[in-house]
This record gives C-alpha cells, structure tokens and sequence, in this order.
C-alpha cells in the first residue's frame, strides 16, 4: 500500500496476531494481516471480552473488497483498505464491535551487516537495462578499471591473450554494455574474445568429433537419429559458443564412458542392470563362543554372487557357505554393540542361529550394510522399499574446493562414520548444500558428478539444482531411479536484510520416489552469537513461504507435507558462553569433552523449549565444532577477528547441521553423522550424513478389483484442545493421496476451558474411502489432519496420523497440532482399518533386528519371555527411526494406544486385537514354522515396531486399571471383529463410550437431560443461541456460526447422515460436557 497504515501488518501470522491483541487489552482493538488460506485476502482481527474475532475480507472479479463472515454481516464493497476501515469505526456495522483502536506493528530488528566488516557479497549478475541507462558510461569505467586493475595481478598467459583481454575490458565492454541497455542479450564484444582464446579449441573439437561420433554410434545397439547429425549440426552452425560446443562434447564422452562399461559388464555375465559399480569381497575377522570357548572365525561376503561363507581360517576351504535367500535375519546385540545374531536356513530347512563378536560397532555396522546390500541386489521385488541417502552440507567460505574432497562423500572423519568395508556401497541419492559457494551451477554440477563417479563408477543422474546467491542445493540420484522420480519441485525463500536480500535464506528440492515424498531443504540463517532470535524467525519465514510439492495440501507446510523432510545447512546457532571462555571451550574440544559445550548450543536449547524444528530429529553429536578454523588447518580456531572497534569473538561452534522429520511408522535409520578432517579450504568443515530410508512402491494390487471387497477407514470421537482466543466454530478436514477426495467434517461443539484454550468435539464418526483397499498398499499410508475455522477457513492445527497403527484393530491416537512450526494444540481420537486379509509382503528393513540381552539367561537354556516383557508395550519406539538414542528421546508429536502385533500365519487373518508374541525363534520370514537348533537361547526381542514389540506380555495387565477416556465412542460394528469381545479373554479392554454432550449457552447453566432422552442418540441436540443467556439482545451478531438452532454447513461440503452416529448405550449416564475431565492420551507419548 503506498500509505502507511499502523494497522496493516503484512504476512503477519494468525498467532502472532493474537498475542498483540491479547497485549492491547482493550475492547475494539484491532488489524488487518494476509490471509493464510486466500492468496490476495485479508483477515481483519477484531479483540472483544478477551477473544479475538476474525473476519474474512475478500476481493471480487473486480478487485472489490468486503467483508464476509459465516452470518451478520452486511456484504458492503470499498475500492481500498482505507477506506473499509473507516466504514467499520461505525457502530452497528455487523461486527462484534464496531473498529476503535488500531494496533500497530512490532518493528522487527534487521539484520545488520556487521560493523567495520564488508557488506554481504552481491551475486554475479549483469547490467540490467535500466542500471546502463542512468549512467552508462560511469558504471562501464569504473567496471572497466576494475578488472583492469584484477588483471594486473593474475598470472601471466600468453601475451596475445592477455592482449585481446585487456582490449576487450578498455573497448569491446562498453559496446556490450549497449546491447543489454537496447535489450539485446547477447555480448558480441565477449563472443569474439572467447572465440579468439579458443580457436585451436575449435579446430581440435571439430577434428575429433567425428570419430567419437563413429565410436558412439558403433556402441549402439541401434542407430540414434539425433546422434547420426550431430555432428553436420555441430560443423555447419559455426555461431555456436565454444561453451556449448565443449558441453556437448563432454555429454557425449561421457554418454560413451556409460555404454562402454555397460557392454562390458554385459559381456562378462554382470546382471546388475544400472548398478555399474561393483562391490568386492570383503572378509571379516570374529570371534564366535561356544560352551564359554571363544574360536576366531572368519565371514567372507560376496554381495555380487550372493553368497556369506563361514570359514575357520583366513585361507581355508570355501565348502560352507550360504545363499542369500537363505539368510533369514540378522539380529543386533542392544547391550553389546559389536555382537551380532545371523539366522540361516539349512537345506534340510532347519534353523541355525550363530552369534558372532567383531572387533567394534562399526565393523558390525559395515557386515550388516554390505548383507543388506546383497539382499537387495538379488532381491526379486520389481521396486525397493528401501534406499539409501547421503546428505551434505558445506558453507565454502567463497573459497573453491580442494583438488580432493572423497571423504566428505565416503562419510569419512570425525563422529558417526561408516567402515571401510562400505565404501564400496553407493548410496541411492547424493543431497549436496552448500552456503557461500563461489562456483556456477555447472562448475559445482560437474565438480560433484566427478567425485562420485571415480569413487562409485556410476554416472548419476542429476534430479534438480536450485540456487539463491550463493545457496545451492543440489540431488543426484541412481541411473536406476530415473523412472521412479516425478512431481520435482523447487523453491527458495530470501530472509536477509527485510527479507530481501539472498545471501541468507534457503533453498529447496522435493519429489515423489515411487509413492513416497521427499522434501529437502538447504539454509543459510543470520550470523551472530547474539541473533538467535532472528534465527528462530528466518526458520518460520522459510517454513511459511517455502512452496513445494502437491499445490492441494495448501493448509500445510512442509513439515507436513512430506513423508520425509530432510532440512541441512550452515544453521548458525552458536555455543552460548561468555566470550572470556573462548580458551575453556578449546580445551574441551582437544580432549573430545563435547557434552558440556553441546548442553550450551543453541540450537539444542531452542528446540527443547519447542521454539525451531519441533518434532525433528538429529543423531547424536559426536564430532567436534566444525566452525570457526583457521583456513588450511583443522588444529586451531580462529575464533577472534580484529576490528577497529575492538575484538570480535566466533567461539568454536556446530553451526552446521542435519535435521530431519518424517510421517509417524515410518523407516528412517541414521547410519553416518560427522564431519571431515582434511577439507581445509573453509573456515567450516563439511559435515556429512546417512540415512536407510523406506520407501513405498507404485503399488499394483494382486486382488482382482472386481472381486476386492470395498474397504473403509472409520475416524471417531475426536476432541481437539486449542489453544486460541479465537472465537469461532472449528471443523476438521482430511487429505490423503489414498482417498478420493478431502473429507471434511460438520463443525464441531466449543467449551472454554479454564486456561484461555479452547476444546472442541467433533462427535460424530467420519467414513474415509480410500481409493485402493488391500492391505498392503493401506498400511503404507497416512491421513493428514487440519483442524480449520469456518469463518475465515484458516488452519489453527495440522497433524498426521498413520494408517499402520491401526492394522489389526481400533487404535486411540494423540497427536500434536502444529502451524507454521508452533504448537498450536492437542487432538485426540481413535481410528479403526476395515480391509481383507492378505499376508504383507516383508520389507527389506525388517531383515534386521534389535535384541534386548537377557542378563540372567544361562548357557544354552532358553530364557523365560514372561519374564522380561517391554515395560512400555504401547509406546511405538521404533529403532529405525528412533535410533535408540541413550538419553532423552525427543518427543516426536505422536503416540498410539497399540496393542503388539500377533504374527498370523500365512492366509489367516489379523482382525482380533490378542497379546501375542513375535518371535524370531517361532517363525521364517518365508512362513515356514521352524525351531532353532544349535544356540537357540531365546531373548527378548525389539522387533521393527512398524509392527508391535517382541515380548509375550505387554501392557494391557489383567489388573491394569486403565483411564476412562474422555468422550468416546465404540467402533461401528462393522469395523469389529467377528470373535465376540467377551470370547477372547487376552483382548484389551475397550474404552467406555460416552455420549455425545449438549452444548450450553454462555451463562446459563446446563439443561439436566432425562434418562429417557438418552436413547435418542440419533437426533442431534438443540444449540441454544449465544444470545440467550445474559447476553444483551441488542449486540451485534457474532461472526461464529453460533446462533442458529440448527447448524448449516457454509464450506460446501456434505453432512454425514444422522445413521453414521453411533447408538448410544441405554442406560449410560449423560454427563455434563462442561464438567468433562481433561482427554488423557492415548498411550504414552513418545518424550
């Protein structure tokens, strides 16, 4: 707007609204802020008796702006804002009060550039027109003197180069100059140098182009048009840039490097398909026990025949060996990090369990990659369900990268890092971010691919390249993955000086792989030990304006649009000491002491107090501070700079990170976490990360669809805990690429609670329809949740819940409402699957295990499972994604009231909610029953939880009381199952139902309702008016839907029938919904 108005506030978010509301205290108070649901609209936030009101203001066809609310509300039109507020100052207008003290805005603190220092670099970038058309021929000097003097300092070339570089800065620039101010983008005056610096270049490409046309087209199995004129094109069009023709070049060495190596691995038997690199046989030195002796043994793998032999000598025969499909499991030792457990099958299909000792974590790590790898190799499923990612992110300094930066791609250096025996393993899709990066997209491009394809002999696929100044974010993936990746997006957001400059800021990558998404972002946010604050703010600017993925999930960010999220980059956050300790810190790093630094890093503490990332997960740090360094070294920080002010103190720091944040049950483990200790060109280190990630598959039902039954999702008894002063009516809405279409609900009922927030039921049961019914493909998938106003029809919660939860039966969830990366509040509610019985096929992460010793077995006995149970049966702490961190796990935003799995035999169903155990030692993942013989002492097993824990016993004790929840209902008797409750004396208690309660009008107590009414559960209660009950009558009406006796639905959307709701009992008591204790969680949540 080109006047100032004190209360127009911009992008300003609906809660931060709210708080300066709540602080202007004063009835009448009021703003106007962007609407977060309409691109073009205005929200107009109004405080009355302490809750704020909020009305939509929407432009017409012809850009005309009104007011519009749910009811009230006189529809009148005004050219500008301006002119809208004035109307409103007027009583009696139709809102809740009429518009009387404008609230103005908190002046936000730029950042600044640092004092006596250089303001940030400016990206390269041409004279646009008009920049040459206010004083050409003074920018042109003084640009022109400026690389003149550059010049004079550079190495000697060739005097005639030199030559016609100095003439084309004295002459030949200002001529360019003129073709950009007449809008002519070419640069005639640079084309005639290059073309004079790369004449021999030329001849020597036009003389060998033709035979490596020839050799090309001889590698063809089939003659390719475009290549078979390549070359008259590339000889005729003499025009072409030397650049374009020396690009072209190198795409077709390389196109002849791929089909070369191809034909070669063909030639020799390799089936490898796209995986052109080749791993080779790695042997491993351990110790095996057996009746208290320790043997040396020795474990030959060999990923490319498929085999693992077990040998008693380094030399020995080869004679004892086992095939990949006959290895069934491999188990991790929990108590003691270097054991592990292979299951094998014998030809007579017995059982063998042996237990082997290597000489660290990381050599066990190394095995259990390289089995996998094998598993997957010779795996006969059409798609993977799970792969592998490097991600990397490295702040350069403005300083090209050293000649050799291997280590920083084989996760090699301090921290969490991966054995040698892995390097051979190339990762599925190579992440790359990079801050203060001084080389073009196509330098850093061909820079990256090189590196990988000497260590990995693959040519990688580039996915996409996003950049912002100097912020780049780079994906590479497999030749192999060409075909599965679709729906690429990218996107940057600017959050340097008032948010317009892009040397701070952030990039961003997603797409789909398959049926899962993933998003990755690369950020740069504000310098500065004491600007933590504006950090924590760029972190909520990104979240908000960075636009990815499926355009329909418009009400949520990205920290929830993605089945992964994966956010790296130079972070910024410091350690918090006093600068007088700056020696006291070094001495903790040279000692390796980083516990005591990292209970003082920043970024920690802001996350634990859920002001950044919250319900993000990081791996364990144990790396030293990768920034400050002095360059050239990584033995001393630099961590004091000279200023004419005095000294400016960058105490050493973890300012760059990997974060990430995926869906509730799904895989994600974190095999690498460090950083490199020989790349020195920066003042940062290049830190590095590595994920096993699972996946899903474009998936293609094996039910006849004709015969598949129809299967159902049933979500019910949800209360939502708001913490808003809002005073509106609230619905809930349910997106899902497994569902036809959004399903909305009707708006629920409201009680005020005690501490300002606000509890809403949602009582009626709602029907989801997903699009494919088998199991298989349900139990992949998640139902994103939005609990929306329906006056301005804005998110005030998102969350998400996973179908997996409910595989075998009704499962009460809690999850934690977000917006924009702040909690916002609490929903509770259960959800139930109703699908056929089909067997799930087992996924590749499920091939290994984690075991929870047993202290008190004894040799070759079996130990008693009842004994040790999971003490938490519910919690859904899976290690896959959990990692099993010592310590304080972060809360992941969810939980579920799970009862563990009971594994079903092939072609038996999952329907009955029993206790049950599941075994390694009872069952083959190829569903044959086995027994192990040899060492078959049974322990207590932490099984996948995808799919429930491992111990016989779980939570659901016999004398257990468990909490009455709060507003429940039965599951429809469809969904149940057809075993009699009462039939199966192992089933959980169900929770009582309660009834659906009236809604009461402010200030008047309750109506008592006969038991006679209670029968009735079909007929919806009457909601008196909100102005019965004390309110003066002559009020303006409010823009809340609460003044009609029957509700009307104003978003379109269809009302489920009044048969959906479910019968209350006879007899249940009605309770007073005021009177209502808080919703306990659903299980334990995860902390």
């Amino acid at each position: 707007m080109p006047v100032y108005q004190p209360w127009c506030h911009g992008n300003l978010t609906r809660s931060k609204a709210e708080d300066l509301l709540s602080k202007a205290a004063r009835d009448g108070s009021f703003l106007i802020r962007d609407s977060e649901s309409i691109q073009g609209a205005y929200a107009l936030c109004v405080l009355y008796q302490n809750c704020v009101y909020t009305y939509r203001i929407l432009p017409n066809e012809d850009k005309k702006l009104s007011v519009q609310a749910s009811e009230g509300v006189p529809i009148r039109f005004f050219s500008m804002l301006p002119e809208l507020v004035e109307a409103y100052y007027s009583p009696n207008m139709g809102l809740i009060t009429h518009l009387q003290y404008p609230v103005q805005r908190e002046e936000d603190v730029d950042e600044e550039p640092e004092s006596n220092s250089l303001p940030p670099q400016l990206p390269p970038r041409n004279f646009g027109p008009n920049d040459v058309k206010e004083s050409p021929e003074q920018a042109c000097k003084s640009l022109s003197d400026t690389y003149l003097m550059r010049l004079q300092h550079m190495d000697i070339v060739p005097e005639e180069h030199q030559l016609a570089i100095q003439e084309y800065f004295r002459n030949s620039i200002y001529s360019d100059a003129e073709h950009l101010q007449n809008g002519n983008p070419n640069l005639p005056g640079l084309k005639k140098l290059t073309l004079s610096i790369c004449k021999n270049v030329n001849s020597e490409i036009f003389r060998i182009l033709p035979a490596l046309e020839v050799f090309n087209r001889t590698l063809d199995q089939q003659l390719s048009p475009g290549i078979a004129h390549f070359g008259k094109q590339m000889s005729v069009d003499s025009g072409q840039s030397v650049s374009f023709r020396l690009e072209q070049l190198t795409k077709l060495i390389y196109a002849i490097e791929d089909k070369a190596k191809s034909a070669i691995f063909d030639s020799v038997g390799y089936e490898g398909g796209h995986r052109n690199s080749l791993i080779p046989v790695v042997t491993f030195e351990v110790k095996q026990e057996s009746l208290g002796i320790s043997t040396k043994m020795f474990l030959k793998v060999d990923v490319e025949s498929g085999k693992i032999y077990f040998k008693k000598s380094k030399d020995g025969p080869e004679d004892k060996y086992f095939v990949h499909n006959k290895i069934l499991q491999l188990v991790k030792s929990q108590k003691m990090h270097a054991k592990l457990v292979i299951v094998v099958e014998t030809e007579k299909e017995k059982i063998l369990r042996r237990e082997f000792v290597f000489d660290d974590t990381k050599k066990r790590e190394g095995f259990c990659q390289l089995l996998q790898q094998m598993k997957n190799k010779h795996s006969e499923k059409p798609e993977p369900d799970m792969i592998s990612v490097f991600i990397g992110t490295w702040n350069m300094g403005n300083a090209g990268p050293p000649h050799n930066i291997d280590s920083w791609f084989h996760c090699k250096g301090q921290g969490k890092t991966r054995d040698d025996t892995a390097d051979h393993i190339p990762h599925d899709f190579y992440v790359i971010g990079t801050q203060e990066d001084p080389l073009g997209e196509r330098d850093w491009a061909y820079t990256v691919k090189g590196v990988l394809r000497d260590i990995t002999n693959i040519s990688f696929k580039q996915v996409a390249i996003h950049t912002l100044w100097n912020i780049r974010i780079i994906v590479l993936a497999k030749p192999e993955h060409e075909n599965r990746i679709s729906h690429i997006f990218s996107d940057s957001v600017k959050t340097g000086i008032a948010n317009t400059l892009g040397n701070k800021g952030a990039v961003g990558v997603s797409f789909m792989f398959n049926g899962t998404s993933f998003c990755f972002v690369n950020s740069h946010l504000t310098s500065g030990s004491e600007k933590k604050l504006r950090r924590n703010q760029n972190y909520v600017n990104i979240l908000r304006f960075l636009s990815l993925g499926d355009k329909k999930l418009n009400p949520f960010d990205i920290t929830h649009q993605f089945t992964h999220l994966f956010w790296l980059g130079d972070l910024n956050y410091r350690v918090e000491f006093p600068s007088t300790e700056a020696e006291y810190i070094v001495t903790k790093i040279k000692q390796q002491q980083y516990q005591e630094l990292l209970n003082k890093d920043q970024l920690s503490m802001e996350r634990n107090d859920g002001k950044v990332f919250l319900h993000f997960d990081e791996e364990d740090i144990t790396f030293p501070p990768t920034y400050r360094f002095e360059r050239e070294t990584r033995e001393k920080y630099a961590y004091t700079k000279a200023k004419a002010t005095g000294t400016k103190y960058n105490l050493p720091s973890w300012c760059d990170r990997v974060l990430r944040k995926s869906y509730p049950l799904v895989h994600v483990n974190c095999q690498a976490y460090g950083c490199t200790t020989d790349i020195m060109t920066s003042d940062h280190s290049p830190v590095f990360a590595s994920f096993e990630v699972g996946v899903a598959s474009q998936f293609v039902s094996k039910q006849d669809p004709n015969s598949a039954p129809q299967g159902g999702i049933q979500i019910m008894n949800c209360v939502a805990t708001l913490f808003t002063k809002s005073k509106t009516k609230f619905f809930i809405e349910y997106h899902s690429s497994c569902l036809e279409k959004t399903v909305k609900t009707t708006e629920g009922e409201n009680t005020e609670l005690t501490d300002g927030s606000i509890k809403v039921w949602f009582g009626n049961q709602v029907q989801l329809t997903p699009i494919i019914s088998d199991p298989e493909y349900l139990l992949d998938q998640h139902i994103l949740i939005c609990v929306k106003s329906t006056d301005c029809d804005e998110s005030y919660g998102e969350g998400c819940v996973a179908l997996r939860a409910a595989q075998f039966c009704y499962t009460e969830f809690h999850i934690t409402l977000t917006h924009h990366g702040e909690k916002t509040g609490v929903l509770t509610g259960g959800i139930q699957l109703h699908t056929s019985e089909v067997k799930t096929t087992e996924k590749l992460y499920d091939f290994i295990k984690i075991e929870k010793d047993d202290p008190v077995t004894s040799k070759g006995k079996s130990s008693d499972f009842n004994k040790f149970s999971i003490t938490h049966a519910h919690d859904i702490s899976n290690p896959s994604y959990m990692s099993y961190k010592s310590g304080n796990v972060i809360d992941k935003g969810w939980s579920y009231s799970m009862p563990p799995k009971s594994l079903p035999i092939a072609g038996q169903g999952g329907k009955d909610c029993k206790k049950g155990s599941y075994d390694v030692g009872t069952r083959s993942p190829t569903g044959k029953p086995f027994t192990p013989t040899g060492e078959d002492e049974k322990s207590e097993m932490f099984d996948n939880p995808l799919y429930g824990s491992m111990g016989k016993s779980h939570g659901w004790g016999k004398d257990q009381n468990l909490p009455e929840k709060d507003h429940l209902t039965p599951p429809d008797p469809m969904f149940t199952s057809s075993k009699p409750a009462d039939a199966d004396s192992d089933r959980p208690p169900m929770p009582t139902p309660r009834n659906r309660s009236f809604t009461c009008s402010e200030g008047k107590p309750p109506p008592s309702a006969p038991a006679s009414s209670l029968s009735i559960a079909h007929k919806k209660p009457v909601v008196p008016s909100r102005s019965e009950g004390g309110m003066i009558t002559s009020r303006p009406p409010l823009p809340a839907k609460s003044q009609v006796t029957k509700p009307r639905d104003y978003r379109d959307s269809s009302e489920l029938p009044s048969k959906h709701r479910p019968p209350a009992r006879p007899g249940q008591p009605q309770p007073n919904k005021d009177t209502h204790p808080e919703v306990p969680k659903m299980g334990r949540p995860v902390k």
